[in-house]
């Protein structure tokens, strides 16, 4: 059902939308076509949740686009998912600068070729100063891998007498990982149906409202996000108090 733009409160949009892109594979099958024009028609959708963001006033949104674990993937699917990806880049990087929106990437860039590298580093240096949403890109990213991370580089200041390990607490280790400039997700949506993180934003969707949806990636429209934010908005976040 398509719901109408005046039922969202511009007053209480989440600040920041983490979205699973799920999908491509099953829409493209469905009708008889290779994986690879589930992943283009993906971008598309991915183009116009940016947009729509925009418009309705949310600061963040992450989308998950290539996870540690997807290199288990073909390697024909994968080379042809980094291809779409440079062709994103190229082809967005414009627009995206002009309308004011901040490009920036996490996850472990050191298995990414030096051309998508050369691509990412390109559109965070020079959207570095838009003021619009924070467009956040997690590229080979793993929740785990990234916690992990942060625990090594912490263990290895108390070593080098930096910190003591009484130190630590939260916001201190939040401090140590790659979403460390950036609220945590207040809605996190799955689409195609699946209901499982999938070692996305691990530590950061602690307190996260989660939204799934049947709909498939390449399906996913300016309405379905309004009607996923208006379902948050419906929501009373208590964070492990009584509410109401």
């Amino acid at each position: 059902m398509e719901l109408a733009p005046e039922f969202v409160d511009p007053i209480a949009v989440p600040r920041h939308v983490a979205i699973i892109m799920d999908g491509n594979g099953r829409w493209a099958r469905a009708r008889g076509l290779p994986r690879i024009a589930g992943h283009k028609q993906g971008a598309e959708a991915v183009r116009s949740t940016v947009r729509a963001c925009s418009d309705l006033g949310i600061s963040y949104l992450t989308i998950y686009a290539f996870s540690s674990e997807n290199w288990k993937r073909p390697a024909t699917e994968v080379d042809d998912l980094m291809g779409l990806l440079r062709l994103y880049i190229r082809r967005e990087l414009v627009s995206l600068r002009g309308e004011g929106v901040r490009v920036q990437f996490i996850g472990d860039r050191s298995r990414l070729d030096i051309e998508i590298n050369r691509l990412i580093s390109e559109s965070e240096e020079s959207t570095k100063d838009n003021r619009g949403l924070i467009f956040t890109v997690a590229l080979n990213y793993g929740g785990r891998q990234e916690i992990l991370e942060a625990a090594r580089t912490f263990a290895q200041n108390v070593r080098d007498g930096k910190l003591n390990p009484e130190d630590m607490n939260e916001r201190l280790f939040e401090s140590y990982l790659q979403s460390n400039d950036m609220p945590d997700p207040d809605l996190l949506i799955r689409t195609s149906g699946e209901q499982r993180l999938s070692n996305f934003l691990l530590w950061q969707s602690a307190y996260t409202e989660f939204l799934f949806t049947t709909t498939l990636w390449p399906d996913f429209k300016r309405e379905h996000l309004e009607q996923a934010v208006y379902e948050y908005q419906r929501r009373e976040r208590r964070y492990g108090g009584s509410g109401n």
